[in-house]
């Protein structure tokens, strides 16, 4: 008597179940650029960056694609803390991708209040990347035009560097575009894994003598499962170098 009910159970859970992924398992690109040199998707270590507008990533899949590292927005400026930072901590931990946090700097707070916040809210993870100190000017910002002259930003960054590198063992990776870059004179900076934005030319042409460790290479990247545009990124070097890399700065 109970079989019709069993059947009716069974036939709802089917329809209710996600439908399986029938897309390409790759990672993407709806606007692809075809740079003068090396093409970033020829370096064999590849990663992404996500934030509060990527509201839905399959984590799985994206390491099942290729994605070795994660970059994640954790804080900006001494209070605001990204909403999806601890729901894709845990996703990208679980896929067993390389993760690390990130902190947009505010030039309306101090350094010091800055990094405490940071501090606060990105664990100290064993096994982590670096953290990072993402340097721009974002001249959309509704509640700080304040543009500090190249000597100011510099000292300023490195007073955040420092309490960082002091509580998470490592010196933070710099995130940066080539208008700030330039106009801060970033490359007066030595010893310090860069990370650099440049979506229409290479790094060699777009940051002309600066070593780099990370490339984000597009902002129209896709992958798997996976709603809306991904910023992508290229490790540079080998895969050798690659593990070399992480096994010197992870944190402990």
């Amino acid at each position: 008597m109970f079989k019709p009910l069993l059947i009716a159970a069974i036939a709802l859970l089917v329809a209710c179940a996600p439908a399986p992924f029938t897309g390409p398992m790759v990672i993407g690109d709806t606007d692809p650029v075809r740079f003068s040199g090396r093409q970033p998707t020829t370096f064999p270590v590849r990663g992404m960056d996500a934030a509060r507008f990527q509201t839905s990533v399959d984590w799985e899949r994206a390491k099942a694609v290729g994605i070795e590292f994660v970059f994640l927005k954790a804080t900006e400026g001494g209070d605001l803390s990204d909403p999806a930072f601890r729901d894709h901590w845990r996703g990208a931990g679980r896929a067993g991708i390389k993760r690390g946090a990130y902190h947009f700097y505010y030039f309306c707070t101090s350094p010091e209040v800055q990094a405490q916040f940071f501090i606060q809210t990105a664990p100290k993870t064993k096994g982590s990347l670096p953290p990072v100190l993402d340097m721009e000017w974002n001249p959309f910002s509704p509640t700080c035009q304040r543009r500090p002259d190249g000597a100011t930003v510099r000292d300023e960054m490195r007073r955040w560097m420092g309490l960082v590198e002091a509580h998470y063992g490592q010196r933070p990776i710099i995130y940066t575009t080539p208008r700030f870059f330039k106009e801060n004179g970033l490359g007066a900076f030595r010893n310090v894994d860069f990370w650099l934005r440049t979506t229409a030319k290479t790094p060699a042409e777009a940051f002309p003598g600066q070593p780099w460790r990370f490339w984000q290479y597009t902002s129209t990247g896709t992958l798997p499962n996976s709603a809306g545009a991904i910023d992508i990124n290229a490790f540079n070097g080998s895969r050798q170098d690659w593990e070399a890399w992480l096994a010197t700065r992870t944190l402990r």
